[in-house]
């Protein structure tokens, strides 16, 4: 609901060189919803709350300073965070009241109180262990932010990427046979990204070249590479299993010190080379989109291609390059699932992350930073839902599965601010 509202009175010109009121639009949307969660929170924390004591564990054996366990009467702490919720939501209204936009940090503040106030109600007379939530979150979410970065690229410089889900699937494939085969896992690497770059190249032939549909050539090129991979495994991989799909996996590496800092340390510092070059890789798409002249030109040829043709660049090269970066980017995380999580290709194995990475594009609003929390987010949510799992929550796994996608609605509808793609994204530009 939205209402126009005068900020400056009069309305009318009281002078020649006088123009009209400024005027705000006032949107209850925020509020609205905020109110929504938090007499949902209000039931499930306090009208239905449980008793007992929730314990949040907060360091490993192994780390160097061991934190104590932080232990959360359940019932008490509902009844706080309700009101927390309550304040936030009084205040988000008073802010749109008083013509004030909501800020992007006092969403997030509800959000954390809310998940922590869910956590301490589900996990009732049981132990979490927040550094194995955390880092089984982070690993679930790599290849989705590899895949959310090639989507980033492509679609900043016009093209949409619905085929992320074939460029992980040809990587996850194609880096279990070559490292199997050489056992050398970073070639097996090189390897996944020239596969992601094959499968790019037939996106950008087909859309760029040909002007054929780019949302048609993403969904057949994921049902192909499907059922290439699905057909090659069956014949090929699984009689050969010994020689051909028992890839060596990337050892963990310690970082000294930056891995002994509590929580933080083994969360992000005691990972694989695969998920240091994903924290690498997601810092140079951000400076490269935003801070370099390839990122001025990607964005050019994204927003308005026929602009950037006036001044000199090449609209179709610089698309057809940019969708194949892309791909490679997208197959260093179906690598990631052979490499650095299974250890070995199965059929259908990325169980549809390109399309959850398509999503975090979305949530993220085609920036690469976050879109990477977007994909943290649902990482996030779907080792929660193994966690609650594993400890007996009555909370159903099938929930917290559907719930990043209750996010990303919301956020595509304006929580947490307009969701527009670049403006050529998915229109061919025909040179007049």
């Amino acid at each position: 609901m939205s209402t126009i509202a005068p900020v400056n009175q009069p309305t009318q010109p009281t002078g020649p060189d006088e123009g009209p009121a400024t005027t705000v639009i006032k949107s209850w949307k925020v509020p609205s919803i905020l109110g929504v969660f938090t007499v949902l929170g209000f039931l499930l924390m306090v009208v239905f709350g449980r008793t007992g004591t929730s314990t949040m564990v907060l360091s490993t054996s192994s780390d160097l300073i061991q934190l104590p366990d932080v232990l959360l009467p359940t019932l008490p702490t509902g009844i706080v965070i309700s009101i927390l919720l309550a304040g936030i939501t009084a205040l988000s209204a008073w802010m749109v009241q008083t013509h004030r936009k909501v800020p992007l940090w006092l969403i997030s503040v509800f959000a954390v109180l809310l998940l922590i106030g869910f956590l301490t109600w589900a996990s009732a007379d049981e132990r979490i262990p927040v550094p194995g939530l955390l880092f089984g979150s982070l690993s679930l979410a790599v290849p989705l932010i590899f895949g959310a970065l090639g989507g980033v690229i492509s679609e900043r410089v016009g093209v949409v990427n619905v085929a992320i889900e074939g460029q992980l699937l040809a990587g996850a494939f194609t880096s279990a046979i070559v490292a199997s085969v050489t056992q050398q896992p970073l070639l097996g690497l090189l390897a996944a990204m020239v596969a992601g770059v094959l499968v790019s190249f037939v996106l950008a032939a087909f859309s760029i070249k040909y002007f054929v549909d780019q949302v048609i050539v993403g969904v057949v090129l994921n049902v192909l590479v499907t059922g290439l991979t699905g057909f090659l495994f069956s014949e090929v991989l699984a009689p050969n299993a010994a020689t051909l799909n028992q890839p060596p996996k990337f050892e963990r590496i310690n970082i000294p010190l930056l891995s002994e800092i509590p929580i933080v340390g083994p969360v992000f510092f005691r990972q694989t080379l695969i998920v240091y070059i994903m924290y690498i890789a997601v810092a140079a798409v951000y400076y490269g989109i935003f801070h370099t002249k390839w990122g001025l030109r990607l964005r050019a040829v994204g927003e308005h291609p026929q602009a950037a043709d006036t001044v000199g660049i090449n609209v179709t090269g610089t698309r057809f390059w940019n969708v194949s970066l892309a791909g490679a980017v997208a197959g260093l995380g179906g690598a990631y699932f052979t490499l650095g999580s299974v250890g070995a290709f199965g059929k259908e194995m990325t169980a549809g992350a390109g399309f959850i990475a398509l999503a975090a594009v979305i949530f993220g609003r085609w920036d690469p930073i976050r879109a990477t929390l977007a994909a943290l987010l649902f990482g996030f949510a779907s080792n929660l839902q193994n966690v609650l799992s594993i400890i007996g929550s009555p909370v159903p796994s099938e929930f917290m599965l559907m719930l990043p996608y209750l996010v990303t609605i919301f956020a595509v509808a304006g929580l947490v601010g307009q969701s527009r793609g670049p403006a050529a994204s998915g229109k061919p530009y025909i040179k007049s």
